[in-house]
């Protein structure tokens, strides 16, 4: 008890009483339901659920079957001229098949990138969030955000959600003042910045690829076609990834370019 008290953990009834106080019955129905400026944070779930139990009542013990495992292959390097993202567009849950044609790529603005691993509701969601609170820093600084600024954003907002039932891996790429930039940020509030990562259940085979393959000085047309081979390689190994390899790339020698 006292490690917990040293800590600082709470407990989920308390973090939920913060985000939705006693006092209130429902919840205001605004558009920026989440914001960096208020001290208490409200999000957009009924009164009275609790997501995390939820999840754990999901399953045969709790006479519901319902398979909440996801399957993805993502991944992400830096070299020379910039940042290439290739991913699979399978969309899955446990052994069901919800869709072969998803685009796990979103734009946050011209220069960044996100990735969906995981859930992607939670993604889709977070990563949208992300881009409005992107463009409000370029419109109160007249300039646009940094990668690692990026990153650190969504960090703050899972951290804000840790342990109530999300699932998200993402990874924010693109390219600023500093040149080209990949951080990894997950739901637990992790992030780390680094020149390669893949996630998702097929990971491990895309980075065998990769790591084989890799070179600073690689053309653009290299890294696109070590992109291809990693997320087929592992499309090929693991049966939860699957359908067409989409490929983005933000290159910093070009700065008007999008592509």
């Amino acid at each position: 008890m006292a490690l917990l008290d040293v800590s600082g953990f709470k407990s989920y009834s308390e973090i939920r009483e913060q985000i939705l106080p006693v006092r209130q019955t429902q919840l205001v129905d605004r558009t920026n339901h989440y914001s960096f400026g208020t001290k208490t944070q409200e999000f957009a779930v009924p009164v009275g659920v609790d997501p995390s139990g939820f999840l754990k009542s999901c399953n045969s013990d709790g006479g519901v079957c319902i398979e909440m495992n996801h399957g993805t292959t993502t991944l992400a390097f830096k070299f020379r001229h910039g940042v290439i993202v290739a991913v699979d567009s399978r969309a899955s849950a446990g052994r069901y098949l919800a869709s072969n044609d998803v685009n796990k790529v979103i734009e946050i603005n011209p220069y960044l990138l996100g990735t969906m691993s995981g859930s992607a509701a939670d993604c889709q969601y977070w990563e949208r969030l992300l881009a409005k609170e992107c463009r409000l820093y370029r419109l109160r600084n007249n300039q646009r955000i940094s990668v690692a600024a990026a990153s650190k954003l969504l960090c703050n907002m899972m951290l804000g959600y840790r342990g109530m039932g999300l699932s998200m891996g993402s990874m924010i790429c693109g390219w600023d003042k500093q040149g080209p930039g990949l951080y990894y940020v997950d739901d637990n509030g992790t992030r780390m910045s680094g020149r390669m990562f893949s996630t998702g259940c097929g990971n491990s085979y895309a980075y065998g690829v990769v790591d084989s393959g890799y070179r600073e000085d690689m053309t653009v047309e290299e890294a696109y076609e070590l992109g291809r081979r990693g997320i087929a390689h592992a499309t090929h190994r693991d049966a939860y990834s699957g359908g067409v390899v989409n490929r983005v790339s933000r290159r910093i020698s070009h700065p008007g370019d999008s592509s």
